[in-house]
């Protein structure tokens, strides 16, 4: 039996700590959260909504039956909720139970399953099954998965000696969603430093444009003083003058352009 999973406000612990288990076990299921009232709450395979009967405190004590089967949560008196779990009571005393996690598996962990009968825990020539299909079939008596992925997902069961298991869901924890809005989340960091140096390089531009225009100006002045101061002095001079003053115009606005397309490329970068 599936149940949907809700936004935990607690957790749900299961002692002891798989999904499956013989009549006649015994069981606790603990509320744990911030709230000092739980209760436990069971949702069964014939559709009947119950609370646990024996609580103490925040856990909930059972005696296993078959009509023990069901997916269990807590739930606190203002309706906050934990995640649910499946438990699975073995009906035959005789057949086996599989041992899996009864809470999900977060993706890339290592998980083991194994196959137990009440008399005898340690089992070989296990046969292991995947949605019914045959995975495993020799003489280990555990099916061990070194990096979970979600394609493992599914319901499991064992056969050992003819007798098979019911059947668990085995949930796997996705963490790639995290990963990606830790991600996104810097985004508008990198945004906001391309922003600030763009801004810079345009400040540094325009100063750089004030300080030649002011160069200029100060160049052409001081080339009419000379002209004015110096009207005795030959004609090459003046020409020789006004040649360097050009060539410097030329040279200092070949520079601006370059500065200016290395500025433009910086800027298209960020």
């Amino acid at each position: 039996m599936l149940f949907p999973d809700v936004h935990s406000a607690a957790s749900l612990t299961v002692s002891p700590d798989r999904a499956q288990h013989f009549t006649s076990d015994s069981v606790s299921l603990t509320c744990e959260g911030n709230l000092t009232e739980w209760r436990v709450r069971k949702f069964s395979e014939d559709g009947r909504l119950s609370d646990c009967r024996r609580m103490t405190g925040s856990t909930c004590n059972i005696k296993t039956s078959k009509s023990d089967t069901g997916v269990y949560w807590c739930e606190s008196g203002s309706g906050e909720f934990s995640s649910a779990v499946n438990i699975t009571v073995q009906n035959d005393g005789n057949g086996p139970i599989l041992v899996s996690p009864v809470h999900p598996v977060t993706e890339g962990a290592s998980v083991s399953l194994s196959c137990s009968l009440r008399t005898q825990k340690i089992l070989s020539n296990v046969f292991f099954y995947h949605n019914d299909k045959l995975i495993q079939n020799d003489t280990r008596g555990e099916l061990k998965i070194s990096a979970v992925s979600k394609s493992d997902e599914g319901f499991y069961k064992c056969q050992y000696s003819g007798r098979e298991s019911a059947q668990s869901w085995m949930s796997v924890k996705v963490i790639s969603a995290a990963v990606s809005g830790a991600d996104s989340s810097s985004s508008p960091v990198w945004l906001m430093v391309g922003l600030v140096c763009g801004v810079s390089l345009i400040i540094i531009l325009l100063l750089l444009l004030y300080l030649c225009r002011q160069s200029k100006y100060s160049c052409f002045t001081r080339s009419i003083q000379s002209e004015s101061h110096s009207p005795g002095s030959s004609t090459n001079h003046g020409v020789n003058q006004d040649e360097t003053h050009v060539y410097g115009s030329l040279q200092h606005g070949q520079y601006l352009n370059h500065l200016s397309n290395i500025i433009i490329i910086n800027i298209d970068f960020y």
